[in-house]
C-alpha cells in the first residue's frame, strides 16, 4: 500500500467572518494524481493556499510527510517538498523565462529537476530563455509557472486552474506533457474546471461546494449525473 504523504483533516478557514472552508478532510499517496474539482467560489484555491501556508486555518491539520504545516512560513513549506503552480500564472514580469526558472530552484531542494531537463520537456522555453516571460503566449507562460514550480523539486505538486484561459489546442499539448511532469513519481492535486478531462487523467479526485466536499471517490466510480449533482448541489 502507498503511504499519504498529504493529510489534512477537519480543516476550517475563514476569512474575517466569512468560513471558506468547513472541516474538509482529503489524503493524497505519493504519486497519485488528484483532482479537485468545483465551481467558482466552492473553496479550491482557498485548500490550496492553506496548504502552501499562505492563508492559516482556524482551526484542523496539514500533515506533510507526517509532519504539521501548521505555522510554517510558505517558504519553509516549499522546502519540505510542495510547490504550487497559481492561477493567473504569477510570473515575474521583469524577468526573462530562464530567470523565473531558476528563482523557482532557490530552495535547492536534491532530485531529478534541473533547468536542462525543463528545457527537455519544454523545448520552447528553451529557445526563448531570454525573452520576458510575460511577452509570451499564454500557453507558454503556464510552461514557465509549470517549470518554475518544478525546478523546487517537489514531493507534491499543486496545479491550479491548468487550463484556465488557454486555447483548446494549447491545452491538449500541456495535458499530453502531463506524464512526463508527473513521471518522477511525485504526487499530484490538480485543480481543473474541465471535469471530463480532470476525470480521464487522475486516479482519484474530490468535488467541493460552498467549501465542503460534496462527493469523492475513484475517478471512474461516479455517472455524469451524480458528479454533476454533487458539482452544482442540485
Amino acid at each position: 500500500m502507498s503511504e499519504s504523504i498529504l493529510e489534512v483533516q477537519n480543516l476550517e478557514v475563514f476569512y474575517g467572518n466569512a468560513q471558506a472552508i468547513h472541516g474538509i478532510s482529503l489524503t493524497i499517496e505519493q504519486g497519485e494524481l488528484l483532482s479537485l474539482i468545483g465551481s467558482n467560489g466552492a473553496g479550491k484555491s482557498t485548500l490550496f493556499k492553506s496548504i502552501c501556508g499562505m492563508v492559516r486555518p482556524r482551526s484542523g491539520t496539514i500533515n506533510f510527510k507526517g509532519q504539521t504545516t501548521a505555522g510554517l512560513s510558505p517558504a519553509r513549506i516549499t522546502e519540505m517538498g510542495i510547490a504550487m503552480v497559481p492561477e493567473g500564472r504569477r510570473l515575474f514580469r521583469s524577468l526573462s523565462v530562464e530567470e523565473n526558472l531558476i528563482l523557482g530552484g532557490y530552495v535547492r531542494r536534491p532530485g531529478p529537476w534541473t533547468l536542462q531537463k525543463v528545457y527537455d520537456v519544454f523545448p520552447i522555453l528553451k529557445e526563448r530563455k531570454d525573452y520576458p516571460a510575460t511577452s509570451l503566449s499564454g500557453g507558454q507562460q503556464q510552461m514557465v509557472a509549470i517549470g518554475r514550480a518544478l525546478m523546487s523539486n517537489p514531493e507534491l505538486l499543486l496545479l491550479d486552474e491548468l487550463s484556465l484561459g488557454l486555447a483548446p489546442v494549447v491545452i491538449k499539448d500541456i495535458y499530453e506533457l502531463l506524464p512526463k511532469i508527473l513521471g518522477e513519481g511525485m504526487a499530484t492535486i490538480l485543480v481543473e474546471q474541465d471535469v471530463t478531462r480532470a476525470m480521464q487523467v487522475s486516479d482519484h479526485f474530490v468535488c467541493m461546494l460552498e467549501g465542503r466536499i460534496s462527493l469523492s471517490g475513484q475517478s471512474d466510480a461516479f455517472s455524469h449525473d451524480e458528479i454533476s449533482a454533487a458539482y452544482f448541489g442540485t
